[in-house]
Order: C-alpha cells, then structure tokens, then sequence
C-alpha cells in the first residue's frame, strides 16, 4: 500500500479511537487491535504528528504512581474525520471502477 495512503489512513483511526473520549497509548492500541495492529512506536510518532497538526491536545495526568499521557481530539481532528468519510466514498468509487468485471465478454 502506498505509504501516504497508509499514514493518512493511520492518522484516521487514531483520531476515531479517540474521538468520544481522552485515551492514553496502550488503551489506544487495544482498542484498533480488532482492526488493524499498530506498534507503540507507529502510535507515538501518530500522536505527536496528530499533535503537531493541532488535530488532538495532550495533558498529563497521574495514574498508579506515575504520569501518563492523555490525548483528546480537537475540533480540526474531528473536521479530520469528517473530510475522511467524504474521500472515503470517492476512494470506494475508484475500487470499484478498478476490480468492476468487464460485461461487454
């Protein structure tokens, strides 16, 4: 698969695993792992790049002892999503323009 397919694709889910509430890393990952497997390291670059674009925020919260990341979507991450379904429906088009058997046989 092309690989800025893929990244936007990953970026994507990321955002709908935590669109209706603030998750952290390893309950990000559980979460997509019926759908897709994602390392703890894809999912960190993920983030900060998801981050960087101002599509999610982070905070800092102690948890057990010890500090842990949550991320929350922002309203351009959820703007995101939607542009997502949008290209989504012209991306099905195209797959099936390209796999659509020839009846003219």
């Amino acid at each position: 698969m092309d690989i800025q397919l893929k990244r936007g694709l990953l970026d994507v889910c990321v955002l709908a695993a935590i669109k209706d509430e603030d998750s952290y890393g390893y309950k990000i990952i559980k979460d997509m792992k019926p759908y897709i497997q994602l390392s703890e390291s894809t999912l960190y670059t993920i983030l900060k790049r998801l981050e960087t674009a101002a599509m999610l925020t982070v905070r800092t919260a102690e948890h057990g002892g010890r500090l842990r990341k949550y991320y929350r979507i922002t309203p351009a991450g959820k703007r995101r999503i939607e542009e997502f379904k949008g290209e989504w429906q012209e991306m099905v088009s195209i797959y099936r323009f390209v796999t659509k058997e020839d009846t003219d046989e």
